[in-house]
């Protein structure tokens, strides 16, 4: 097991403990009180909408924590689902299943839905595309690891996970540090061979002090598509190997032309804090199961 899958076992473990305690800090007093102890049955989540599906392992690990709960899934994180299709059946004691509901189908729906909202943005893309969509840090705080999974099953990619994967300069640690020159310097001081460096621009000047400092990716910031252009003319006449990333005001409609222009990278946090959560629903189909 990777780094990466201990981190992301643990952030659903306490994500899960905390949403437990969240739902059930003084019991299912409903449940509790309406259906018998010992009543079991069968339940069914299904989509409401044609959507891309992720967040099968946090769902798999909120209903872990009910005994008597077994889930026989029918998808796999990035399947694509239409209107009614079956997500997973669960069998077990209908109290149980009740106390499950909302938080695994919060997790789904959240997730599932920045996995609808990537693949819907990167469908604009035409075959054979070399640019590469991806995520940013603008993520519910608590839930980076298991956005950027579903990110991932939409079928676009990620940014860095947090500030250590890698140094990226921009606005605020250039005007601290002094320039963009400063600014590198520092970092190839302190960071290790193996960190890439990328440099934040917002004008072909500062593109040039970039490319003068050898940053190994440029990102281009709320440039129209002309200036754009202009920029990674400079940067593929200067020094070809540097990666080009856009960045800001990106949307759907602009990507074809970034790919047009020979842009690497677009990120484009939208893909985590815009995304909307989709339907699904639970419904109990039979009880007395056994």
């Amino acid at each position: 097991m990777s780094r990466n899958d201990i981190r992301q076992n643990m952030t659903i473990a306490q994500l899960v403990d905390l949403a437990l305690h969240e739902d059930l800090l003084l019991g299912d007093v409903t449940s509790d009180s309406t259906i018998p102890k010992e009543l079991l049955g069968k339940a069914e989540i299904f989509a409401k909408e044609e959507i891309v599906f992720a967040g099968r392992e946090v769902a798999s690990e909120v209903f872990s924590r009910f005994a008597s709960i077994q889930c026989d899934w029918q998808v796999q994180d990035g399947d694509h689902l239409q209107d009614r299709d079956s997500v997973v059946w669960l069998e077990g004691s209908l109290r149980e299943l009740l106390k499950a509901e909302r938080v695994a189908l919060n997790f789904l729906m959240r997730l599932s839905g920045i996995a609808t909202g990537a693949h819907r943005i990167t469908s604009v893309l035409p075959e054979g595309a070399n640019l590469k969509i991806v995520d940013t840090r603008k993520t519910t705080p608590g839930w980076r690891m298991i956005e950027k999974s579903a990110v991932r099953a939409g079928g676009a990619y990620n940014h860095r996970s947090n500030l250590g994967d890698g140094i990226l300069i921009k606005e605020n640690h250039i005007k601290s540090a002094g320039s963009i020159t400063l600014a590198v310097g520092g970092a190839r001081r302190s960071g290790h061979h193996l960190l890439k460096i990328e440099v934040e621009t917002t004008t072909i000047d500062e593109v040039r002090e970039a490319l003068e400092v050898r940053a190994d990716v440029i990102m281009l910031d709320n440039m129209n598509d002309e200036q754009t252009r202009q920029c990674i003319e400079l940067i593929r006449a200067t020094r070809a190997e540097t990666v080009i990333e856009a960045s800001g005001n990106m949307t759907a409609e602009r990507l074809p032309k970034m790919n047009e222009l020979g842009v690497d990278i677009v990120s484009m946090g939208a893909l985590t804090h815009a995304a909307r959560s989709i339907d699904l629903s639970m419904k109990v189909r039979s009880t007395d199961v056994g």
